[in-house]
């Protein structure tokens, strides 16, 4: 099976969306918080979780965040967008 060729130039206009970019913000500020309250730490296999996903109109209220595995995070059916069905 020949491996796949990464297209950087497609990966960096895709990253450098301004939707993209708030998404990610959203998503770093969000582990950044559980972090300071000592819930999770840099390579320790966590996940932060939005209860509600920001797909679907969540926040990253504290209120909405939560502490999981990282196989049961990325085990949710997802869409072409990537948010959870």
């Amino acid at each position: 099976m020949p491996r796949k060729v990464r297209d950087y130039v497609k990966e960096r206009k895709y990253d450098s969306k301004p939707e993209v970019m708030e998404r990610r913000r959203k998503r770093k500020a969000a582990r950044y918080q559980l972090e300071k309250e000592g819930l999770v730490k840099r390579g320790d296999g966590k996940h932060v979780d939005h209860k509600v996903p920001l797909s679907k109109g969540g926040s990253t209220k504290r209120n909405n965040l939560r502490v999981i595995d990282a196989k049961k995070n990325v085990s949710y059916a997802r869409n072409k967008k990537g948010g959870i069905k």
